[in-house]
């Protein structure tokens, strides 16, 4: 079978449900790899953005907005199921904004979104990374690989891993919407009570687009790489819910 560019593996025509993950700023799907494949009955499917991993020849996205066009139009054959969204940081925003379109096209609108460590739209941009140097930018990516649990790359590949995250800050910069409420399907407002890169007490203004339930979970702003247990527990359950 195969593999469609926007997923490293083929989805499951078995799958009864599907979970599109969005990757960090600066990372490709592969940063999912502590993330089981299966919650239960949901396929877990991280998404390869272009620019990053396999898909490093092809031009970066530019702004969100085009980003979910592309998305949408690439993966709408696989929404024929009960799905869900999720996305990190960086990730969330993409995500949402996929949301939004998927909706504009008419398509199939997934049972939630989840956003995890991000503010609205509307409250944006926010972030540390926003105002680093290329440098402290350097220094932050040696963090996310030990995080991730490997040493620290080659300076020609972590130039290459600059290059994506000051593109994806861009996009970042420029994005920025206000509230449109109904706009979306149900949200997960995922904050984490160690973060201080995005803290929980900032992120209030989601419940402006749509129904939405916010959760702060045990951890700083990368636990969520791993995939513990109690965020697995809090996507099981909600998406158990619809």
């Amino acid at each position: 079978m195969a593999i469609p560019r926007w997923f490293l593996r083929a989805p499951s025509p078995d799958a009864e449900y599907r979970l599109l993950c969005f990757p960090y700023s600066g990372c490709g799907a592969s940063m999912y790899a502590g993330w089981p494949q299966w919650i239960g009955p949901v396929e877990v499917l991280p998404l390869q953005l272009p620019g990053r991993e396999n898909r490093m020849r092809e031009p970066h996205y530019g702004t969100y907005e085009q980003l979910a066009a592309d998305v949408v139009d690439g993966v709408a054959a696989y929404l024929d199921r009960p799905y869900a969204v999720f996305g990190h940081c960086g990730g969330a925003l993409p995500a949402f904004e996929t949301v939004l379109r998927i909706r504009e096209a008419g398509l199939r609108a997934p049972e939630r979104c989840f956003v995890s460590s991000q503010v609205a739209p509307q409250d944006g941009p926010y972030g540390r990374f926003l105002g680093l140097t290329e440098e402290g930018l350097r220094d932050e990516l040696r963090g996310l690989f030990a995080a991730l649990g490997s040493d620290s790359p080659p300076a020609e590949m972590l130039d290459l891993f600059l290059e994506v995250m000051c593109a994806d800050l861009d996009a970042n910069r420029t994005y920025r919407k206000p509230v449109t409420p109904g706009a979306a399907c149900p949200l997960t407002v995922i904050g984490w009570d160690a973060d201080v890169e995005v803290p929980h007490r900032l992120m209030g203004g989601w419940e402006g687009w749509a129904d939405a339930s916010k959760v702060v979970l045990p951890g700083t702003h990368y636990t969520f790489l791993s995939a513990p247990d109690v965020l697995l527990e809090r996507l099981r359950t909600d998406l158990a819910g619809g």
